[in-house]
């Protein structure tokens, strides 16, 4: 089984194929049941497993491969079967040929569904 701090550099990794246009390891880790929530940097509040995972690939669908992310895990904590991570993202994304800095406060919380983590719920604002 997966322990959580090995599971956020994969989370990471998700985290940097999205910002260069590929949703699908986000996808992978996303739940497929409800109650899933994301708080989107937009402001948008969405719910619903299936509506929050098409929400991450016509996200991930506007960036190029140019961009690039990195986690900078202020905490992290394991309780059961729940486990929760904030900090920053500090994400570098490529809109139309251009290269945009952008800093986020991440919340993000997991549940254990088999052997995997899974997102239940994320909360990006922007920071800078």
């Amino acid at each position: 089984m997966e322990d959580f701090r090995e599971f956020i550099v994969r989370r990471e990794k998700a985290a940097q194929a999205y910002c260069r246009g590929d949703a699908s390891k986000v996808e992978m880790l996303a739940t497929g049941r409800d109650p899933a929530t994301f708080f989107a940097p937009d402001g948008r509040i969405l719910r619903g497993a299936e509506v929050v995972r098409q929400d991450y690939s016509r996200g991930a669908g506007q960036f190029g491969p140019g961009g690039d992310s990195s986690l900078e895990v202020f905490n992290f904590e394991t309780v059961g079967g729940l486990a929760d991570w904030t900090g920053l993202q500090h994400a570098t994304l490529e809109i139309q040929g251009k290269k945009i800095p952008m800093k986020l406060r991440i919340t993000e919380v997991f549940r254990r569904e088999g052997e995997d983590w899974k997102l239940l719920h994320r909360h990006a604002d922007i920071l800078s």
